[in-house]
This record gives C-alpha cells, structure tokens and sequence, in this order.
C-alpha cells in the first residue's frame, strides 16, 4: 500500500513539473511547437525503435506491448540538451533539463495495463531582431501541450497482442511579440495566450514468430487516427499611448493520423536488429497567431515521415560472474522529415543514439543512459541549423504488487 501511495503522489506532484520549457528552438513557433520523442529512454536509445515486446520496461510507443509486461513497472525519464545554433552569420548555445514521462504498467495476466503523463509539444524560443530603421523587434514564446494516457494490451495467443490507449491532450502555449522605434519611443506589444484541449487514440498491435530455433522474427504495427483539438485564444495588444485592446477566438485545430510499422529479427533478451517506419498526415495545427495565409511566415505544412534503424546487445543477462556481460548495450540511427518547409526549405532532422541499461543487482530494475547526438534545419535561406546533444537517463522499477502473502 505504501508503495502505491508514493507512486500516486509522484505521479499527481509531476503535474507541476510538465510546465517545462523544453525547447530552445525557433522552429517551436510553428504549428503547436516542438513535437516530443513518446516513448522511453529504453526505445529511444535505439533510435525510437519500438517493435519488440518486453517483459519489464514499458512501450508508450505501442499499446499492445502492455500485455507482455511481467512485473509491476513504474518509469521515469528525463533529458539533459545543449543545442548550438547557428545562421550564416551568427551563432548561439541554449542548454535545458525536462522530465520527459513518467508511467506506470499493470500485469493483470493475458491483461496489460499502463497510465501516466507524457509531453507532446514544447514551445520556447526568444528572438531579437532591428532593422535598418531603428525599428526593434523581439518575439518570444513559450509552453506546449502534454497528455494523460490510460491504455490496454491483450494477448491473442502466444504470438499475438493488440492493445489501445487513449489519450487527453491539455496545454497553454503563451506568444509575446514587442515592437519599438527607438527614434520616436513608441511601441506595441501583442500577448498570444491559446489553451488546448482535446482527445485522441492509439491503436496497437505486435506479432513475433519463431523463424529458427534461436532466432525470432519480431513485427509492430501502431496507428493514431485523426482527432480534434479545441484551442480558446486570447490575444492582448497594448500600445505606449495607453490604447489596449482584447479579443477572443475558439478554434478547432487537427491533430493528424499517424501509421507507424517496423519489423526486425533478434534473439529474446539477447540481440535485436530491427527499422522502423513512421508516416504522418498534414492535419491543422496552424494557430491565430501563426497563421499559415500571413505572407510574412512563408511556410507550408506537409506530410511528415521518419524512418529508424536500430537494436540492442546483451551478452548474457543470467551471468552470475560478470556484472559486464548483463549489461544492455543500444544503438540506433534516425531520419526524419518534420514535414516544415520555410522558404522553400524542408526541415529535416537527423540523429545518432547509443545507451546502456545497467540492471540493479538482486531485482528486475534497471537504470538506463542514453546519448544522442543531431542536426535539425539548415542554415539556406537564412534559416537556422540546431546541432543539438542529448543526455538522457530513465529508471524502470519493477516488483511483484497484488500478490498474496503466505506469511505475516
């Protein structure tokens, strides 16, 4: 009981800890910011590869891998980013810590059961700019939106899970945009406020067969269908003679579809090579204060895509006489395609991760690490390139709970 207490208030206290800045990028003005990595430091030290079941971490990736869980799973991680950015002409670094999930899986035999907290977007980003009439410009911005997730995974046969999760989406994302003239000291400032609302699904299921005595054939299919986000806008505009105005706008915003597929071959609990495909539609993401039809933002909003290649290594995780050869050892490489074109360039996003997960010696826990080292954007068309480094560490506990006790 005290076990469940403890975790409960983790869980609600980390409700505070998601109004993060988690960002640092100029990108996170467009749409409703930065989309996160959802998934654990376990699968993203493999590039996000997410298709094989696993008995004591959980997949927030795929529901349908809920039902493979064997122990009671309580998850948290959290990141460490430094990013370098970088135009033609001048450069800049930008450092940040975020707490990126916080989860809890139930065993409850062919029954899998998960729930937490996950961040989707994050929106952070200062800009300063003067032209040549002594007109200074500065446009921050800040918030993003996180989801409460509660989902089931079933086993269909020995072979076979499918599983489902739904998701409620809830945010604040805050614009500020200051305009000066230091020759005449008048200025204006226009404050953007949008709370988001809203809920969305996820559709999982995961196949594995046998295809030597050793050697498994490992498969994952995962699909989200489209879903409405409710936004209230709110914008505040003052000027330096005292003239201030409000208005309020409601919007339906669209979060798009997204079919995710992979499969990979490996040996249970040994080896793992394995890709991974992710397609996501256009939707409606565009805001009243990034409007798409405004001329001066020259963006478009495509489809996006990623793709993945990834696997993990564990000499022996029974070995008895070498603390080495339990550990588990990941790798991966990205390429996406965030689906942001901005003057005609498309904004892409590539990366290369490794990590260890170190067991916790007399349990089924273990700490896991992971490095990821990327570019983002380009510096054509006076655009901004982000060579970003990640240094992330997750903690999967587990431990048997409503098991009846033979002994007082």
């Amino acid at each position: 009981m005290i076990k469940k207490i403890i975790l409960s208030a983790c869980l609600f206290l980390s409700l505070a800890s998601f109004a993060q800045e988690g960002t640092s990028s100029p990108y996170s003005f467009y749409g409703i910011g930065d989309i996160r990595f959802k998934g654990a430091i376990e699968n993203r030290s493999m590039a996000g590869l997410s298709i094989a079941p696993d008995s004591i971490h959980i997949n927030l990736q795929n529901p349908a891998g809920y039902s493979d869980l064997k122990l009671t799973n309580f998850s948290l991680g959290g990141t460490y980013n430094t990013t370098r950015q970088k135009t033609d002409s001048q450069s800049g670094s930008a450092r940040r810590t975020t707490l990126d999930y916080l989860a809890i899986g139930l065993p409850l035999g062919k029954l899998g059961m998960g729930f937490g907290l996950i961040p989707y977007s994050s929106v952070g980003y200062k800009i300063k700019t003067v032209n040549l009439d002594g007109i200074s410009k500065i446009l921050a911005g800040s918030g993003g939106m996180n989801k409460v997730f509660l989902g089931f995974g079933y086993k269909l046969g020995e072979n076979l899970s499918v599983g489902a999760d739904a998701q409620y989406n809830f945010g604040k994302i805050k614009t500020t945009n200051f305009e000066l003239d230091s020759e005449s000291s008048n200025g204006t400032s226009e404050v953007n406020t949008a709370i988001l609302s809203g809920i969305n699904f996820n559709l999982g299921v995961m196949y594995q067969a046998k295809i030597t005595k050793k050697m498994t054939l490992f498969s994952s299919f995962a699909y989200s269908p489209e879903s409405t986000l409710a936004s209230q806008n709110t914008r505040l505009t003052s000027t330096s003679v005292d003239d201030t105005s409000t208005l309020n706008d409601a919007r339906s915003l669209k979060l798009p579809s997204k079919l995710s597929f992979g499969a990979g071959v490996g040996e249970t609990r040994k080896w793992l090579v394995g890709a991974e495909v992710s397609m996501q539609n256009t939707g409606n993401l565009v805001n009243f204060y990034n409007d798409v039809n405004n001329p001066a933002f020259n963006v478009v909003y495509g489809k996006s895509s990623k793709y993945t290649i990834g696997g993990y290594f564990t000499p022996n995780y029974k070995s008895y006489t070498s603390y080495a050869k339990r550990i588990t050892y990941r790798g991966g490489l990205k390429y996406e395609k965030t689906g942001l074109v901005i003057n005609s360039e498309s904004i892409n996003d590539i990366g290369l991760t490794l990590g260890i997960g170190m067991p916790l010696s007399g349990t089924f826990s273990n700490i896991n690490f992971g490095f990821e080292l990327g570019k983002k954007g380009t510096t054509a068309a006076n655009l901004v390139q982000e060579n970003y480094a990640n240094l992330n560490i997750g903690f999967s506990l587990n431990d048997k709970w409503f098991q009846k006790r033979k002994f007082d």
